[in-house]
């Protein structure tokens, strides 16, 4: 795919929806990174029915970790993996307490470092809460970059860094939402939506659906 096509279609999902926004819910970083995750393999729907209820009885990292992992499980054991994710969420309060002051760090080193937290949970937390061009490619993303031929790459991180090298530098910053929602609701796993969508004139699929 050659650049010009690329940028149209970033401009077309830039006049469809100019302001994207991720489906966690959230008012601060820190709810935002819990978010995400306990969204690993869940629906962002089941994530904001827990946080829902946990986030106004705790949503600080000293409130949920004074919950302590069993305190904690009842609200989040709709989501699948809750036993894991409430350790690990609780290993991500302590750390943040005692060592980034309560504070969301703003970097992916000291992100990855906390339990639970990989590579894309950190890209999104960087870009969704503070703004920088990072690329969190999920499912949706890899499957997008790689129908329309956007950035085709074998692997997760061959998309990424091929999708930070080929978008155009003006819509980085919401490429990694547009591109997740173009996934979860026209360019679907089993059957696309080809007839639908913004920008089927220019996706290079080759098995496209009416």
């Amino acid at each position: 795919m050659n650049k010009e096509k690329r940028t149209l279609i970033f401009q077309r999902f830039s006049q469809e929806n100019p302001s994207p926004k991720t489906e966690l819910e959230y008012s601060n970083p820190f709810e935002l990174l819990i978010a995400v995750i306990l969204s690993a393999q869940a629906t962002d729907v089941s994530v904001n029915k827990a946080t829902r209820k946990l986030y106004p009885v705790a949503n600080t990292p000293e409130a949920i970790y004074a919950l302590g992992v069993e305190g904690l499980k009842p609200y989040i054991k709709t989501i699948g993996l809750f036993n894991s994710k409430a350790e690990n969420v609780i290993k991500t309060c302590k750390a943040l307490v005692e060592q980034h002051n309560s504070t969301i760090p703003e970097t992916r080193e000291a992100l990855e470092a906390l339990p639970g937290v990989g590579r894309k949970t950190a890209n999104v937390v960087l870009n969704t809460a503070f703004g920088q061009p990072t690329m969190a490619v999920d499912t949706h993303i890899f499957r997008v970059s790689n129908r329309t031929k956007i950035a085709p790459g074998k692997t997760v991180l061959e998309v990424e860094k091929k999708l930070l090298k080929f978008v155009p530098k003006e819509f980085l910053i919401d490429a990694h939402h547009w591109l997740i929602l173009h996934g979860r609701y026209t360019c679907l796993a089993r059957k696309p939506r080809c007839g639908s969508c913004i920008i089927e004139d220019l996706c290079e699929y080759k098995d496209k659906v009416e």
